[in-house]
Formats: structure tokens, C-alpha cells, sequence
């Protein structure tokens, strides 16, 4: 992964988003979480990222590739560790 750290995009009552930061915290994955419940100005790029759409967990990955909603396995492959 380059230097730019993960983002993901998440709601205190997301339990996806919990699964999901739960999976990055267990890989060591370095990420930066922005709470849409608390920013306004994310949930506007969920929005966009999502075509209008306030879905999270909303991940933007170093690379440029977005997941959205992803299960603990395609997160685990999108991060290049899965079996």
C-alpha cells in the first residue's frame, strides 16, 4: 500500500462498520475513521462516492479503489491478506 492511509467511513450504530474496523485493527492496517454522524461534510462525500446513497461502512483504500459495505473476507482480500 502507498503512503496515503485508509479511510473508512462510519456510523456509531454501524455494527459493519465495527466488523470492519475490528478486521483492520487485527491486520495492523494503519486508518483514519471519519464518523459521518459527526461531519457533515462526509456525509456529503458518502453521498457522492455512494451515487446518493449514505452507506457505510464506505472505504477508501491507499490505491484509489473504494469497498462499500464489504464482507470481513473481501476486505481481508482487498488488503492483499487473505488465504
Amino acid at each position: 500500500m502507498s503512503n496515503r492511509r485508509l479511510k473508512i467511513y462510519t456510523t456509531t450504530s454501524c455494527g459493519d462498520c465495527t466488523m470492519a474496523k475490528a478486521v483492520l485493527d487485527r491486520a495492523g492496517v494503519d486508518y483514519e475513521e471519519i464518523d459521518i454522524d459527526r461531519d457533515p461534510d462526509a456525509v456529503a462525500t458518502v453521498l457522492a462516492i455512494n451515487g446518493g446513497y449514505n452507506t457505510v461502512p464506505t472505504i477508501l483504500l491507499p490505491d484509489g479503489r473504494v469497498l462499500v459495505e464489504p464482507s470481513r473476507h473481501s476486505l481481508l482480500a482487498a488488503l492483499g491478506l487473505a488465504s
